[in-house]
């Protein structure tokens, strides 16, 4: 029997926590190790638990959920966090992206929505709100890349990691692209590194996000 994914839950308003872990605690392979009320106190709760997947909100006092993400990209390194929240503004979405949040959810997301994010984020794969994917892609403009028009910044990739690039646009994970793709996990890895060297992303979500606008369009 596989594992509970293992939340630490950061929200600032008590109620909406609580209410959010009782939601989530009906989801059998979903476990809240631990909550908190900010970012700053979320860093001792997972140090303490050692979760999954971080759970936070973007609008927190003391510490807010775009410090978090780069607080846990250095002091817990692989370590994903899924932002949830009611705003959509532009501003909010490419500090979360730009910081190397694992995802980006409105917080009217059901349930069972959310319960697959965590699975998924907790695998190594990203999540998007289809209502904010539009503002996340639109970050390009923001890297400073001046790719002129007509050119096509996959031509430098090899036919494998083309095949790669086209699973991880759709947020697959490494073991299900393996699977997909009749490849060894490892493979995989070092194919996604590369990637992320030719195509100049920091993370795996921008390059995710660079592969989908690249290939849809």
């Amino acid at each position: 029997m596989t594992p509970p994914v293992r939340i630490v839950l950061v929200d600032d308003q008590e109620l909406l926590r609580r209410g959010l872990a009782m939601l989530l605690s009906t989801v059998e392979d979903i476990d809240i190790v631990g909550q908190a009320a900010d970012g700053a106190e979320a860093l001792a709760v997972i140090g303490r638990f050692a979760p999954d997947v971080v759970l936070a909100d973007v609008r927190m006092p003391v510490m807010d959920g775009i410090e978090l993400v780069s607080r846990c990209r250095d002091d817990h390194p692989g370590l994903p966090v899924l932002l949830l929240t009611t705003f959509d503004d532009e501003p909010v979405v490419q500090g979360s992206l730009a910081a190397g949040a694992a995802g980006f959810l409105l917080k009217d997301t059901s349930t069972e929505a959310l319960a697959e994010a965590l699975r998924s984020v907790a695998a190594g794969g990203m999540v998007i709100d289809p209502r904010v994917a539009r503002i996340a892609l639109a970050r390009d403009a923001d890297r400073g890349r001046d790719v002129a028009a007509g050119d096509d910044p996959l031509a430098v990739l090899t036919r494998a990691e083309h095949l790669v690039a086209e699973q991880l646009a759709e947020g697959r994970t490494n073991a299900e692209i393996a699977d997909e793709l009749v490849l060894a996990e490892g493979t995989v890895k070092n194919h996604v590194s590369a990637l992320l060297r030719k195509l100049g992303e920091r993370d795996r979500t921008a390059l995710a996000l660079t592969l989908y606008k690249t290939l849809h369009g």
